[in-house]
């Protein structure tokens, strides 16, 4: 968990990595950090890992749900912040937080709709709509998109512990190592697992230009680390859509980017997510 206090990626006055244990050792820690500070926060921004419940009118909202994550199943993340400090609490999940920090101080700017993917361990999206973060039943659920899976070339059944062979469960890191039995950080450059994991991670990005039609995609992650797996993915976003989307004709370059906050993303989004909220108490 990266704690820090600022108002934006070119003020940061203070920062602390809490590693994750329990949650109540690991939220403790975190509280601590906040109240220790020579100046009194004004409010807390959360960018969870997830599932999440987002609901304001639900008895669970501010609590991480159904994750595999051990330990943190069904964890109240908020409440301790809002009781220890005082002050409002934000509360998102990573990748919408990463895709907000985007919008207002790295790649996204000026892009509205915008989608953030995110490629590591698992795979997940948000998405900025008209300048603010699209929430609907929850939050939105990118990652778990079913893809077309022929089985005839990849017999893999997929990782994901509910649906199996969805975005998450054929492309994501976890995938990965599963599938050829190496990590994405050790598999070789030319090996055919990155011709297939292109395949899958642009037949995903294709679905969500049809569905939100973004103004640009950030795609970002652990995995996207990989020498020329951008390009791969864009080449193969271009096929797939086969001049249907004319805005786009020549211009994937510039429409299927890098994150310009690299890892630093979420942490930022966390501010710019206490923010939003301090605006609306205004």
């Amino acid at each position: 968990m990266v704690c820090c206090v600022g108002t934006g990626p070119d003020d940061i006055r203070a920062e602390m990595l809490v590693p994750t244990a329990a949650p109540p050792e690991t939220l403790a820690r975190a509280v601590a950090f906040f109240r220790e500070q020579p100046a009194r926060v004004a409010a807390v921004g959360i960018a969870s890992f997830g599932p999440v419940d987002l609901r304001r009118d639900s008895p669970t909202f501010g609590y991480i749900t159904t994750t595999p994550k051990p330990g943190w199943a069904h964890t109240d993340v908020a409440r301790p912040f809002r009781a220890g400090l005082g002050v409002p609490v934000a509360f998102d999940t990573d990748v919408n937080g990463a895709a907000l920090a985007e919008h207002h101080w790295g790649a996204g700017r000026a892009a509205d709709p915008l989608v953030y993917v995110t490629v590591g361990t698992g795979i997940g999206g948000g998405a900025v709509v008209n300048g603010r973060l699209l929430h609907g039943l929850m939050h939105p659920e990118m990652g778990h998109m079913r893809l077309p899976h022929d089985r005839s070339t990849d017999a893999f059944t997929g990782s994901c512990p509910y649906h199996g062979d969805c975005l998450d469960g054929l492309a994501s890191g976890r995938a990965l190592g599963e599938r050829w039995g190496m990590s994405a950080d050790v598999l070789p450059p030319g090996h055919a697992g990155w011709v297939l994991e292109a395949e899958y991670l642009a037949l995903g990005l294709t679905a969500i230009i049809g569905v939100l039609s973004p103004q640009r995609i950030v795609l970002g992650g652990g995995v996207m680390r990989q020498p020329g797996l951008l390009e791969a993915v864009r080449h193969r976003v271009r096929a797939l859509l086969n001049g249907y989307v004319p805005p786009l004709d020549g211009a994937l370059d510039r429409y299927i980017v890098a994150p310009a906050l690299g890892d630093r993303a979420g942490v930022l989004g966390a501010l710019a997510l206490a923010q939003a909220t301090l605006a609306r108490a205004e």
